[in-house]
């Protein structure tokens, strides 16, 4: 079994900074991560983790993804707010309509008497 190691913050930006040069290439994650040693998904976590760097094209999507994630978890708190407002009105509903339907029994009865 391999050893687990932590790099440290200079030791990982150097290796984005290869990864940044392979991507340009052409290569692909796979021969990337590889090549840097890591998992797919430690060069992932990184790519994802790094301050953004000066001029890169992954800075300018990097500062876009904190207003999209923002965005979505507004998006999934309003959703549960309907969703909850949404089952208050069901029961109100049903609720109203237990009612009509006893008050029509009890007028059918009225008029049964009369």
């Amino acid at each position: 079994m391999v050893k687990r190691r932590r790099h440290s913050a200079p030791e990982i930006i150097a290796k984005l900074r290869q990864a940044d040069e392979m991507a340009a290439e052409g290569r692909l994650q796979s021969d990337i991560a590889r090549s840097l040693g890591v998992s797919v998904m430690t060069y992932h976590r990184w790519r994802n983790g790094r301050p953004a760097l000066e001029g890169s094209q992954v800075a300018e999507r990097r500062d876009q993804r904190p207003k999209d994630f923002v965005a979505r978890v507004e998006k999934v708190g309003r959703f549960d707010e309907l969703q909850l407002e949404n089952s208050r009105l069901r029961r109100l509903v049903t609720d109203l309509l237990l009612e009509k339907v006893r008050l029509e029994e009890i007028l059918k009865t009225a008029e049964l008497v009369a």
